[in-house]
């Protein structure tokens, strides 16, 4: 299958990046409130079993995969994916080490994720994958195109953040192309990326409605009219980072779609020196 070419689609690259996070920021790294950075803790606690289930999807089809671009975009996409697995581990630890159930909520998502892989096929399996890839690079551009997200946040968590969404920009396509590359785009490949988007979505926020609850609830803030309305701003309003990704979801279903139509590339201009800037605050904080 011939790969369609985007001008300035980008080629990733995986960056050995640690960040200092403790439990003494837990629940109050973000100055929006609780509430939303128990959203943004929520969102890590899927990362770990996540990105092991992005790398197994696409393992499965890696000895089809002949263009030799893309043999090396999918062997860098496997080490960005294997460090956020990493960094994820030591953010959810700082909030198990606060006190927040989240060892709990990583385990269940770790059996629910083991039991699709044991139930569907590798192509069920590779849908689920670019869907949730489209997801996180969409919420990853909305983190770095509204500074009032992380605004005057504790700078390692925000960091964090930061590089997690730049790295899932640049390898939004990775996925997709080995999708499009073993399935092809007739009527069956479009049938089941937009039947198994449409699940994914149904099942990822299933999940994350009850997870946030849960964590606001550890907090005692469960109760703050106040909190929860910052919170619903932040996400539906001003900034709004949900709403901003809607249109990113349903140009999905759109046939020929690839997330590399919507070129973003130059949110990644700074990403050297950022990567830089964040090793140096690293080995300044631990030495």
């Amino acid at each position: 299958m011939s790969k369609v070419e985007f001008k300035n689609k980008v080629a990733p690259l995986h960056r050995n990046l640690k960040f200092n996070l403790t439990k003494e920021h837990a629940d109050n790294w973000n100055p929006a409130g609780v509430a939303f950075t128990q959203f943004m803790n929520t969102l890590s606690i899927f990362f770990p079993a996540g990105e092991k289930f992005f790398m197994d999807s696409i393992q499965n089809y890696r000895d089809q995969i002949t263009d030799p671009q893309l043999k090396k975009d999918i062997k860098e996409f496997m080490g960005q994916e294997a460090l956020h697995t990493r960094e994820h581990l030591v953010y959810n630890q700082a909030l198990i080490d606060a006190g927040f159930p989240v060892d709990k909520y990583m385990d269940r998502v770790e059996k629910l994720l083991k039991r699709v892989q044991q139930i569907f096929p590798n192509d069920v399996q590779l849908a689920v994958t670019i869907s949730l890839e489209h997801l996180t690079a969409s919420l990853g551009d909305t983190v770095l195109t509204d500074p009032k997200l992380m605004e005057n946040a504790e700078k390692n968590f925000s960091n964090i953040w930061y590089w997690h969404s730049m790295e899932e920009i640049e390898h939004k396509g990775v996925a997709y192309d080995v999708w499009n590359d073993v399935m092809g785009k007739g009527l069956y490949s479009y049938s089941v990326r937009t039947g198994i988007h449409i699940l994914t979505h149904l099942v990822f926020w299933s999940l994350v409605i009850p997870f946030h609850i849960g964590l606001v609830r550890k907090s005692k803030k469960l109760s703050s009219l106040k909190g929860w309305a910052s919170c619903m701003n932040y996400l539906w309003g001003k900034p709004g980072a949900l709403r901003r990704i809607f249109p990113d979801m349903f140009d999905y279903f759109r046939p020929g779609f690839h997330p590399w139509q919507h070129d973003n590339s130059a949110l990644l201009s700074q990403i050297d020196e950022f990567s830089e800037s964040v090793k140096q605050e690293y080995q300044q904080a631990t030495a």
